[in-house]
């Protein structure tokens, strides 16, 4: 066997999810149907990890046990080929070690989530974006951002059918920036950490926007932390604003 980690870029929208799924497709089932194309058997392949319905990615990783020693490129180019016409792209390939593993190996997971600022429904950006009509107080939310900051039980900004043994995390860097694009003002959120519960960058990202929008004062984001309930949290965010942005490994594959 010979174990190859690949870099995966896709658009989330027909997805289910990263997670193979028996009735509804999904990242994973699409990349091990096209691995199945070129050695016929059952694939079973592992992710940095598995994003939500809706949710894209820029910098997923995953790895697969291939029988033949596929040199790394022709692998993604052939993988590429029978990807299509699946919004799923294999952005580069490498030969790793037996005992790497895409999610164990992992030291952390970075997020990014896009929010667009403007009335005007983007024709360009749909299905891309969380659109919101309003400006947000980006000083503001980066205020209240920096209490969610370090170690802490995050329990109000986890799912309820989240499957973690605990909600307890660090979280490294949640950094809020505006940025000037062509279709608009985005506010960007960079949320870094080594591990997330369920729905939690989307749980911050909701209630931050409550934040910048001035119907939460910032201390209110540290009270809901305190308060350990999933009550206390604001709105969840929707999925298409989401994206997996990249994981860091201790030695980089590609």
């Amino acid at each position: 066997m010979v174990r190859i980690a690949l870099k995966v870029e896709y658009h989330g929208a027909p997805f289910a999810g990263w997670q193979r799924q028996a009735d509804q497709p999904s990242v994973q089932g699409a990349i091990e149907a096209a691995l199945a194309k070129l050695e016929p058997r059952a694939h079973t392949i592992a992710a940095a990890g598995r994003t939500d319905a809706g949710v894209h990615a820029m910098g997923q990783v995953a790895h697969c046990d291939m029988l033949k020693a596929w040199e790394p490129f022709r692998l993604s180019e052939a993988l590429n080929y029978h990807l299509k016409p699946a919004p799923v792209s294999i952005v580069d390939a490498a030969r790793v070690d037996d005992d790497w593993h895409a999610r164990f190996s992992a030291l952390e997971r970075r997020y990014l989530f896009r929010i667009l600022m403007r009335r005007a429904p983007s024709a360009h950006q749909r299905g891309l974006v969380w659109q919101i009509n309003h400006q947000l107080d980006v000083e503001a939310m980066q205020e209240a951002a920096n209490h969610l900051l370090g170690h802490h039980d995050f329990t109000t900004f986890r799912s309820s059918i989240c499957q973690a043994a605990s909600p307890v995390k660090t979280l490294d860097e949640l950094r809020v920036e505006q940025v000037d694009t062509l279709w608009g003002p985005e506010v960007h959120f960079h949320v870094r950490a080594r591990s997330f519960l369920h729905n939690q960058v989307r749980s911050f990202v909701g209630t931050l926007e409550r934040v910048g929008a001035g119907a939460w004062a910032p201390d209110r984001v540290r009270d809901a932390l305190e308060a350990t309930d999933r009550a206390a949290c604001g709105p969840v965010s929707p999925p298409h604003g989401l994206y997996l942005a990249g994981v860091t490994y201790p030695d980089a594959p590609f």
